[in-house]
Protein backbone atom coordinates (compact mmCIF):
# COMPACT_ATOMS: atom_id res chain seq x y z
CA UNK A 1 0.00 0.00 0.00
CA UNK A 2 1.25 3.69 -0.91
CA UNK A 3 0.20 6.84 -1.88
CA UNK A 4 1.14 9.71 -3.58
CA UNK A 5 0.94 12.80 -1.67
CA UNK A 6 0.83 16.77 -2.32
CA UNK A 7 2.91 18.39 0.77
CA UNK A 8 3.86 22.28 0.54
CA UNK A 9 3.55 21.93 -3.25
CA UNK A 10 5.90 18.86 -3.74
CA UNK A 11 4.97 15.52 -4.09
CA UNK A 12 6.14 12.15 -2.44
CA UNK A 13 5.77 8.71 -2.20
CA UNK A 14 4.55 7.36 0.86
CA UNK A 15 4.45 4.06 2.66
CA UNK A 16 2.77 3.37 6.43
CA UNK A 17 5.60 3.31 8.65
CA UNK A 18 8.06 4.90 6.44
CA UNK A 19 9.84 8.09 7.04
CA UNK A 20 9.96 11.02 5.18
CA UNK A 21 12.22 14.54 4.89
CA UNK A 22 9.72 17.35 3.84
CA UNK A 23 10.20 21.37 3.73
CA UNK A 24 10.56 23.16 7.06
CA UNK A 25 6.19 22.37 8.76
CA UNK A 26 4.67 24.99 11.72
CA UNK A 27 3.91 22.06 13.80
CA UNK A 28 5.50 21.05 17.24
CA UNK A 29 7.72 17.74 17.42
CA UNK A 30 4.97 14.77 18.23
CA UNK A 31 2.08 16.36 16.75
CA UNK A 32 -0.21 14.35 14.32
CA UNK A 33 -0.61 15.94 10.86
CA UNK A 34 -3.31 14.89 8.41
CA UNK A 35 -2.36 15.61 4.26
CA UNK A 36 -6.14 15.37 2.26
CA UNK A 37 -4.22 16.50 -1.33
CA UNK A 38 -3.55 12.26 -2.06
CA UNK A 39 -2.82 12.39 -5.89
CA UNK A 40 -2.62 8.43 -6.10
CA UNK A 41 -3.48 5.81 -3.86
CA UNK A 42 -2.51 2.19 -4.47
CA UNK A 43 -3.61 -1.20 -2.47
CA UNK A 44 -2.46 -3.70 -4.20
CA UNK A 45 -3.99 -4.11 -7.69
CA UNK A 46 -6.28 -1.46 -6.75
CA UNK A 47 -4.89 2.19 -8.04
CA UNK A 48 -6.69 5.23 -7.52
CA UNK A 49 -5.65 8.37 -9.39
CA UNK A 50 -7.06 11.82 -8.80
CA UNK A 51 -8.75 14.46 -10.89
CA UNK A 52 -6.65 16.23 -9.16
CA UNK A 53 -7.06 14.29 -5.36
CA UNK A 54 -8.53 11.41 -5.02
CA UNK A 55 -11.86 11.78 -2.79
CA UNK A 56 -12.20 11.02 0.55
CA UNK A 57 -8.38 9.62 0.83
CA UNK A 58 -5.99 11.01 3.63
CA UNK A 59 -2.64 10.68 5.07
CA UNK A 60 -1.72 10.74 8.37
CA UNK A 61 1.42 11.55 10.18
CA UNK A 62 3.30 12.27 13.34
CA UNK A 63 6.63 14.63 13.52
CA UNK A 64 9.18 12.81 14.70
CA UNK A 65 11.68 16.34 14.27
CA UNK A 66 13.01 19.25 13.18
CA UNK A 67 16.51 19.89 11.04
CA UNK A 68 18.92 21.39 8.46
CA UNK A 69 20.23 19.87 5.41
CA UNK A 70 23.64 18.88 4.45
CA UNK A 71 25.52 22.56 3.25
CA UNK A 72 25.58 23.56 -0.33
CA UNK A 73 27.99 25.84 -1.72
CA UNK A 74 26.95 28.08 -4.35
CA UNK A 75 30.01 29.95 -6.25
CA UNK A 76 29.66 32.24 -8.62
CA UNK A 77 32.83 33.61 -11.08
CA UNK A 78 33.06 35.76 -14.14
CA UNK A 79 36.58 34.89 -15.47
CA UNK A 80 39.00 37.37 -16.05
CA UNK A 81 37.28 40.31 -14.08
CA UNK A 82 38.27 39.40 -10.13
CA UNK A 83 34.25 38.83 -9.29
CA UNK A 84 33.96 35.73 -7.03
CA UNK A 85 30.94 35.03 -4.60
CA UNK A 86 31.15 32.20 -2.68
CA UNK A 87 28.08 31.96 -0.12
CA UNK A 88 26.12 28.65 1.44
CA UNK A 89 23.29 27.44 1.91
CA UNK A 90 21.08 24.57 4.63
CA UNK A 91 17.78 24.15 3.81
CA UNK A 92 15.57 23.34 6.64
CA UNK A 93 13.34 20.68 7.13
CA UNK A 94 10.70 18.58 8.84
CA UNK A 95 10.91 14.63 9.06
CA UNK A 96 7.96 12.82 9.46
CA UNK A 97 6.46 9.45 10.11
CA UNK A 98 3.76 8.16 7.69
CA UNK A 99 1.53 6.58 10.49
CA UNK A 100 -1.87 5.89 8.33
CA UNK A 101 -2.72 5.59 4.85
CA UNK A 102 -6.59 6.69 4.56
CA UNK A 103 -8.42 5.44 1.24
Amino acid sequence: MYAVVKIKNQQYRVAPDATVQVPLLDSEVGASLTFEEVLMFADGDNVKVGTPVVEGASVAAEVLGHGRSRKIVVFKKKRRKNYRRKNGHRQMFTEIKITGING
